[in-house]
């Protein structure tokens, strides 16, 4: 359960990021008041929340869907099947009123790499810290 947590607070932490570092094409619209901070955390925890519910089931599938694009793209189709699923995530997001908005499918790619890279790093720099290094 601890490593859930942490996994959603990496994520949570890295979409912060993401949102920054791609303002105006990757954002956050937040359910409060515009400078509420408690929404804000709130609608960054509930839209990572949903994106690892997103990317565990429906990317799952689609992997395992997709694998013979995986093989003979040489792995290059998980930029899009990625970007699909940040750009699904802010549609989900968006039918419930707030969270995640993507300008455009590129964009959407974008997001989903920066993402990505931001969540690994977060991960490898918190890993002393988890106890969570494999051991032979």
């Amino acid at each position: 359960m601890g490593r859930l947590v942490l996994r959603l607070i990496i994520n949570t932490f890295a979409l912060w990021l993401t949102t920054l570092i791609l303002t105006g094409h990757v954002d956050i619209r937040s359910y409060g008041e515009k400078g509420d901070t408690v929404a804000f955390v709130v609608t960054l925890v509930l839209v990572a929340l949903l994106f690892g519910v997103v990317n565990g089931i429906v990317g799952g599938i689609v992997r395992v869907v997709a694998f013979p694009l995986y093989v003979l793209t040489l792995g290059l189709i998980s930029f899009i099947v990625n970007g699909l699923l940040l750009l699904l995530v802010a549609w989900i997001s968006g039918l419930l009123g707030f969270g995640l908005t993507v300008e455009n499918f590129g964009w959407g790619i974008l997001g989903a790499l920066v993402l990505g890279i931001i969540a690994w790093l977060i991960g490898i720099l918190l890993r002393p810290f988890t106890g969570s290094t494999r051991r032979r």
